[in-house]
């Protein structure tokens, strides 16, 4: 018997490919929650972000702040082009969007939801939900899985795929790891929004920038280009996501406190920026500052930044004085935010840490500790960039490990 420990993407796919492989041996997959596919049900706004449009693994990999070396490999077996393929077997089509991003046709993340629950009862495996375990004891045959409920199991084969937490506890698929011999890197937050209250973004949350340019105060190389969001909390939009993952255990280090710097039109260098600012004072003397910008901006964003360089709303351009261009310009091109933490949708979770990566085998995702345990999704040290990718590693080791466990036999 194979028993898969953990409800999410990677554990259906993982226990879909064990029987498909194998159909003559048991799979039980275990969930301790009440609900499976809790994270695949509410990801991408509800559409679910099944993949990325991204076929080849050299490119592939350079959007996994961790992992990307170690996926490079399990991409070439299994990558989107596979994912793609296994949906549309099991008759869902999944369409590709301006950015890359993949979603079902339908829109609808209940589409992938209930594609891999058919699959899975086809197969036949066996779906236990309210089933928490307490403890997996490695035994000459296999493995003992004791259950909360003091149900007992045996499994010559185990797979963890409990995804990314940031604690223990009973359950935790990092607590059953670090029992069977892992070390556990510490998980800490990843693809989350900046949490900062300033008065500049006092009143714009919903404006979007389409690119904007950002970057980490004191720390080289994490900056980012793209969409901006401005929300009621602060920032986000995918620049802002793509900062935090590459950032993560830098910002979480420094407690999540931090400045940041926007340039809002990244485009242009302050110098660019004060150039056109001048030209508007000679070409366009009469109108006011606030209420004509030379910038591709949104007008809200734009008189908040004029009102933050302290210049009356008034105020026309041939009246601008060279000080408050110059602020105005700063505010433009070198826009510096206090950073007081971190937001995530809960459900969306992703954290970075857990098993680290040198301890499993990534041709079958087998431990290299403890024969027989295999590894897949985000209990690993895995986490990519919104895009997703996430979902993606899930699909391939899930894969690989339902693969190999198929054909594992305990010495």
């Amino acid at each position: 018997m194979l028993i898969v420990i953990g409800g999410g993407p990677a554990g259906y796919f993982a226990a879909i490919r064990a029987r498909e492989e194998a159909p003559e041996r048991p799979v039980i997959l275990l969930e301790k929650s009440a609900h499976v596919l809790r994270k695949v049900a509410v990801s991408g706004g509800g559409r679910c972000n099944v993949t990325h449009a991204c076929f080849d693994p050299r490119e592939l990999v350079t959007r996994y702040p961790r992992g990307g070396r170690e996926l490079r490999g399990p991409f070439h077996n299994f990558g989107p082009e596979q994912t793609i393929a296994w949906f549309a077997d099991r008759g869902v089509t999944l369409k590709t969007e301006p950015d890359g991003r993949m979603f079902p046709e339908s829109d609808r993340s209940r589409t992938i939801v209930n594609c891999l629950r058919q699959a899975a009862e086809k197969a036949g495996v066996d779906l236990r939900t309210g089933a928490t375990v307490s403890l997996i004891t490695q035994t000459d045959g296999g493995f003992v899985v004791d259950l909360t409920d003091s149900t007992t199991l045996q499994a010559e084969a185990v797979l963890l795929a409990t995804g990314g937490q940031t604690s223990g506890g009973s359950g935790s698929g990092y607590d059953l790891a670090a029992a069977l011999g892992h070390t556990i890197i510490p998980a800490v937050p990843s693809l989350f929004t900046f949490r900062i209250s300033d008065p500049v973004l006092r009143d714009l949350a919903g404006v979007a920038m389409p690119r904007a340019h950002i970057k980490i105060v004191g720390a080289k190389k994490l900056e980012e280009t793209g969409p901006v969001l401005v929300t009621h909390w602060g920032l986000s939009g995918p620049a802002v996501l793509r900062l935090s993952a590459w950032g993560a255990r830098h910002l979480a280090a420094n407690d999540f406190t931090f400045e940041v710097l926007v340039n809002w039109c990244p485009e242009m260098n302050p110098q660019e920026i004060d150039d056109c600012l001048q030209a508007e004072t000679r070409s366009h003397g009469k109108q006011q500052v606030s209420s004509h910008c030379p910038l591709d901006l949104p007008k809200r964003l734009w008189q908040a930044l004029v009102q933050a360089a302290g210049i009356a709303d008034d105020t026309r351009w041939a009246d601008l004085g060279k000080k408050a261009r110059q602020k105005l310009t700063s505010r433009v091109g070198q826009c510096v935010f206090q950073v007081n933490g971190q937001a995530t949708n809960k459900e969306e979770f992703v954290t970075c840490g857990g098993v680290p990566l040198k301890e499993v085998d990534f041709k079958t995702m087998g431990s290299r500790v403890c024969a027989g345990l295999f590894l897949a999704g985000e209990v690993l040290d895995i986490d990519g960039i919104t895009g997703g990718y996430n979902f993606q590693s899930c699909w391939t080791t899930g894969w690989l490990a339902g693969s190999a466990m198929a054909h594992y036999r305990a010495d």
